[in-house]
């Protein structure tokens, strides 16, 4: 990493890596301060949309250094989109962090349609945002995370063999139930922020469903803003409403889930959200 970017993002490499589906993804690791892992090993927290989250999660990992709450030791690993690409980041998000088969509810085309109303975004820009919905693939890049990234990072910085975990935001924090409800075993901790499960069809219920009694042992911990709750967007009312739903189901079944109210809106709960996800899940 250059030193202008060594001095924002302080112990934190950069390389570029290709997925076995053809996929190119910007990968960012942050070691704690004074890492040597020659004395030590310590596990992996993955944060998804790298190319908008790595600067206010990664920062946060001198938490571990805070004597008033101090925060397990971790290594923090970033994914996003590398090259030209990185500017799509918007859209090629909703290829791999949305479940394959999730409906597209209407209240998310309004929203896409406000946009372009607003000139946020072209018409162009619209239609290729929602194709990527039609044609989701978080089973590919769960895949990607487990059995070719991980064992990437393993070798290169000899990180623990076990306490990893994973934190995503909107369609990240859907992804990261989704990769709960898989059952993916790398995972021992998830964090899922504002999880965008837009529709009462979402592939989460269904996923849910199946699993009967026989639920998850890895912590999951949600987190909405209040502002989704009380505002007069429907589509983070939707949101706030189906996430409820998906928590009351889940907690009848006695999963093991922690949730928290932030005071927040949708975009600006990110940090905050991966940092309840750290006091609640890592705390040393």
């Amino acid at each position: 990493m250059s030193t202008l970017w060594q001095g924002c993002l302080a112990d934190t490499d950069y390389f570029e890596m290709r997925s076995r589906s053809g996929h190119t993804y910007g990968i960012w690791v942050t070691t704690p301060p004074g890492y040597d892992h020659t004395k030590t090993r310590v596990p992996v927290v993955y944060v998804l949309d790298g190319n908008w989250a790595v600067g206010m999660t990664a920062p946060l990992i001198v938490t571990q250094a805070d004597p008033m709450q101090q925060i397990q030791p971790y290594l923090q690993v970033s994914v996003g989109y590398a090259g030209e690409e990185a500017q799509d980041w918007t859209r090629l998000r909703n290829r791999d962090l949305v479940p394959p088969g999730e409906p597209i509810a209407p209240e998310f085309v309004d929203a896409v349609e406000m946009g372009v109303q607003t000139c946020r975004m072209t018409r162009e820009e619209a239609d290729a945002y929602l194709a990527e919905l039609r044609d989701s693939r978080a089973d590919a890049f769960l895949a990607f995370l487990a059995d070719e990234l991980h064992p990437r990072i393993e070798r290169a910085y000899h990180a623990a063999p076990s306490g990893h975990g994973l934190f995503g935001y909107s369609y990240g924090g859907l992804f990261s139930l989704y990769a709960w409800l898989s059952g993916c075993p790398l995972f021992e901790s998830i964090g899922a922020g504002s999880p965008g499960v837009i529709g009462e069809d979402s592939q989460v219920f269904a996923q849910l469903a199946e699993l009967g009694d026989s639920l998850p042992a890895a912590k999951l911990h949600v987190t909405v803003n209040d502002q989704e709750l009380f505002g007069d967007l429907a589509v983070y009312q939707s949101l706030a409403k189906h996430t409820a739903t998906f928590l009351h189901r889940l907690k009848a079944r006695g999963g093991n889930v922690t949730t928290a109210v932030l005071r927040e809106t949708h975009v600006t709960g990110l940090q905050s959200s991966f940092l309840s996800y750290l006091r609640t899940c890592r705390a040393q």
